[in-house]
């Protein structure tokens, strides 16, 4: 894709103005060729999609049959522009449309049956590598498609747990970082214990030639991931995606709900410090791990890249509930934020910000 940035754009003009003084006006370009440039960069630069952020309260209702079944599913990787912040874009690659892609819901013992379409009208190859499966490099080797291809995989869900799913290409920490990965959860027989609302949040890492802020089109930058240096580490693809300032919060609840979080690392690099400023994780199972015994009360958690946490957090008082990565200069630097809105009477006994009024 067309790269120009407005501030190549204004060198450009800069140097061609240097040039005419210099006695070489016969090669610099015209006050209309150099407005014309401008505005291809600008029409270059816009975004194909209004938003890559997946709204994370989209996620399939509980499972509530007793018996296995198969559980048909589509995935697209699509390639998509979309602005990480106002004013800056970048290509992702995403699965459906969103990062992370769909949150996909089974139960031990169910099939799925997947059909992998690859549109045309992307550019490179793509698949899909479950960490949920059961047979070599997880469907990855299965599911290879080039543009234009469609490819079918039925796996078994034969163990329980909340597992990440990912591009596997050759290079698939570039996939990965530009948005290829999500969460299949699969259910045990007798289902998860019952909470008020649930919501669905995946971080992963942005390497830009761009700095953070910086407008215009940012391409990939492979030498900054060889690094692991990023530009952004975001929640949901984009900076500070799951907040009021932003798409809105991640979810609005009434004081005294209880809240089950799904969190995937995509990575391709960064371990996450998964930490919910002002509470803790009432209940916390590590790696998604479903049949293991759930930590209690527990403050941060890391979440390596390839990995998966599930935590259910409470809200006695009112108020905003940030989700963060407590490698701080993540959030405060990188874009690493997301917010739950609490709403309710308050309880001065529990949390009182201001005794002396």
């Amino acid at each position: 894709m067309f790269d120009t940035t407005r501030r190549r754009v204004l060198q450009g003009s800069a140097a061609a103005g240097a040039t005419a003084v210099a006695g070489c006006a016969a090669d610099a370009p015209t006050a209309e060729q150099v407005q014309t440039a401008r505005k291809q960069a600008e029409q270059q630069s816009k975004p194909t999609v209004d938003r890559v952020a997946a709204d994370p309260t989209d996620i399939p209702g509980p499972i509530d049959r007793d018996s296995p079944t198969t559980v048909e599913v589509t995935l697209r990787p699509e390639e998509v522009r979309a602005e990480v912040e106002d004013g800056v874009t970048f290509d992702y690659m995403t699965y459906n449309g969103t990062v992370p892609g769909p949150f996909i819901r089974v139960r031990r013992g169910d099939t799925v049956d997947l059909t992998f379409e690859n549109p045309a009208s992307n550019s490179m190859p793509h698949n899909v590598d479950f960490h949920a499966a059961a047979g070599p490099g997880g469907g990855a080797e299965a599911t290879m498609t080039a543009p234009g291809e469609t490819a079918r995989l039925r796996f078994k869900a034969t163990y329980p747990g909340a597992f990440i799913y990912h591009c596997a290409v050759p290079n698939l920490d570039m996939h990965i970082s530009a948005g290829m990965f999500g969460i299949i959860l699969v259910e045990p027989e007798g289902g998860l214990p019952e909470v008020d609302r649930e919501i669905y949040l995946g971080q992963h890492e942005l390497y830009t030639k761009g700095k953070a802020g910086q407008e215009g089109h940012h391409k990939f930058d492979f030498a900054s991931m060889r690094r692991e240096d990023p530009t952004y580490v975001v929640m949901n693809g984009e900076k500070y995606a799951a907040t009021p300032g932003n798409h809105g919060p991640a979810a609005t609840v009434e004081t005294g709900e209880t809240v089950r979080v799904f969190f995937v690392t995509g990575g391709p690099n960064l371990t996450s410090s998964f930490h919910p400023i002002g509470n803790v994780w009432e209940e916390l199972w590590a790696e998604g791990a479903l049949s293991s015994e759930p930590e209690r009360h527990v403050q941060t958690k890391p979440v390596a890249p390839g990995s998966t946490t599930i935590a259910t957090m409470g809200f006695p008082v009112p108020g905003n509930f940030k989700l963060v990565d407590h490698a701080l200069s993540r959030v405060a630097r990188k874009g690493c934020l997301a917010v739950v809105t609490a709403e309710g009477e308050k309880r001065p006994e529990i949390f009182d910000p201001d005794p002396d009024a």
